[in-house]
């Protein structure tokens, strides 16, 4: 089978320029009201919005369609992070119960999704019944649901019927040849097709379901999984297909391919991308759509905040031992998210006055310039809840935000191991502090609310600079500061963008 031309058309998306709306604040400039009433408290869909909402999946979908070379299912696994991995598969009616438990426990969970650990449109029975109760039993939470698409066209009116408002599609490609190398096999109309021919149906379909839920209005974000010598030089392709037929956001993620996942990159030694060839893919992307730089490649069964899970408190046994209220917990949810909305609304009244203040003056001045504008930084934060909060050595991640003359804007996280014991001493267990250093080498400046003497002086052996100096500042205000303060000293110019690298 040939796989059909596909067609780059511009389609409607619901009251948004297909492709051209944001998701960070700065960003949410372009959307109607309506539209930015759907995203502000999505966690994934917003970048704001993840530092004040959360979600979570109940793993009811365990059979897949398709198998692709990076993934390998896990079942009754606690110690991976990763898609496809889960601790317990569960019921309909276990996950709503374990619905109804997280959503009156974390009053700022927002959002139920249902991405497998195989694929939900696989499951369709197990899938639409959860979400067919949980429409009934908790309005307030928006349903979510991620699929590979092979399904997606059929089920269509089923997803809007259940008011199913973000879908979320993994398009790794649109060229057949490509996909030839990432998909061994589809099952498809009850038989198992291979090859060349798998991978232009499975295109051929997720193109199709696509367009058909733009159609319908419902906002589509693009997963596409980097994979270096396969389809990282395809996926600008990929970026631009998706935006013309009205996708909402673009997600690049890096491949996970670890030997000990078992995937058949993973034995096979396929490497997985650096962090720096992630930062260049999506920003040549960037220039075609929206992408998405907060993700975390969250487990089957996350639940809590991105970056947290805190699925082991919800597990069955626990649940089943738990008082449910979730009427009177409604209230609290209802409290709580007027009051994140203010504060966003805030943050974006604010953002929009200071870039109003400094327009006029850079044409003002822009003539008279006699030094070129500072270097881009790149900078590691230990950050909680949108500010600088965390100690360096309790840090578990750090969100990376590059800093420039335009401002600050997150472009990726790298995770790291705990390795402090107590507030005071700091215990190296040297291989954690190394890995931590060796995963933000291309970091110029690490902001922390605490430091210990020992890993200050590591970092900055590594040509790393630690700050503990902005402490609970939001973030975007501290980077800037930061960077602000390394180019009066003279610090940031062009000639040295090279220099820590080398």
């Amino acid at each position: 089978m040939d796989l059909p031309v596909i067609d780059s058309s511009p389609t409607a998306s619901g009251g948004c320029a297909a492709g051209s709306c944001g998701a960070k604040s700065g960003q949410m400039d372009g959307l109607t009201d309506a539209i930015r009433a759907r995203v502000a408290d999505h966690p994934c869909y917003s970048e704001d919005a993840h530092h004040y909402f959360a979600r979570m999946h109940v793993a009811v979908a365990p059979a897949c369609n398709i198998q692709c070379h990076y993934c390998n299912r896990k079942y009754d696994c606690a110690n991976e992070s990763r898609p496809g991995v889960v601790s317990e598969l569960l019921s309909p009616d276990q996950a709503v119960r374990k619905t109804l438990a997280v959503a009156a426990a974390i009053p700022q969970m927002s959002v139920l999704g249902i991405a497998g650990p195989g694929d939900p449109l696989a499951n369709p029975e197990r899938t639409f019944e959860t979400f067919r109760q949980l429409a009934l039993k908790a309005p307030d939470i928006k349903l979510c649901l991620s699929t590979n698409g092979l399904m997606l066209p059929a089920h269509i009116d089923e997803l809007a019927k259940h008011n199913i408002d973000h879908v979320t599609i993994t398009i790794n490609c649109v060229d057949a040849d490509v996909g030839a190398q990432i998909y061994p096999w589809i099952f498809w109309q009850n038989k198992r097709i291979h090859g060349r021919e798998a991978a232009a149906i499975l295109i051929w379909q997720q193109q199709k379901g696509l367009e058909m839920l733009v159609a319908r209005g419902i906002l589509v974000k693009v997963n596409s999984v980097l994979i270096p010598g396969v389809n990282d030089r395809h996926l600008r392709e990929v970026s631009k297909t998706v935006k013309a037929k009205g996708a909402f956001l673009h997600n690049v993620m890096p491949l996970i391919a670890e030997p000990g996942h078992g995937t058949f990159y993973g034995v096979m030694g396929q490497r997985s991308p650096t962090p720096a060839e992630l930062k260049a893919l999506q920003d040549d992307c960037a220039g075609d759509m929206n992408m998405m730089r907060h993700c975390r490649q969250c487990r089957a069964d996350a639940v809590g905040l991105l970056g947290e899970d805190r699925g082991a408190e919800f597990s069955l046994d626990k649940i089943e031992a738990m008082e449910i209220d979730y009427e009177a917990a409604m209230a609290v949810r209802a409290e709580l998210r007027a009051q994140v909305s203010a504060d966003l609304a805030a943050k974006r009244a604010k953002e929009e006055a200071q870039r109003a203040a400094v327009v006029p003056q850079l044409i003002e001045f822009q003539p008279r310039a006699e030094k070129p504008a500072g270097r881009p930084v790149l900078m590691a934060v230990a950050a909680k809840g949108g500010v600088v909060a965390s100690h360096f050595g309790h840090s578990r991640e750090f969100l990376v935000y590059e800093a420039s003359s335009t401002g600050a804007r997150l472009v990726g996280h790298r995770k790291a191991d705990a390795y402090c014991s107590g507030e005071e001493n700091c215990i190296d267990g040297d291989s954690l502090l190394g890995r931590t250093i060796k995963a933000l080498e291309d970091c110029e400046v690490v902001l922390c609310a605490r430091i210990g003497i020992e890993p200050w002086g590591r970092l900055a052996a590594a040509g790393i600079q630690p700050n503990g100096e902005h402490a609970m500042e939001p973030i975007e205000e501290a980077a800037m500061a930061v960077w602000h303060e390394m180019l009066a000293a003279g610090k940031l110019a062009p000639e040295k963008t090279e220099a820590k690298r080398a």
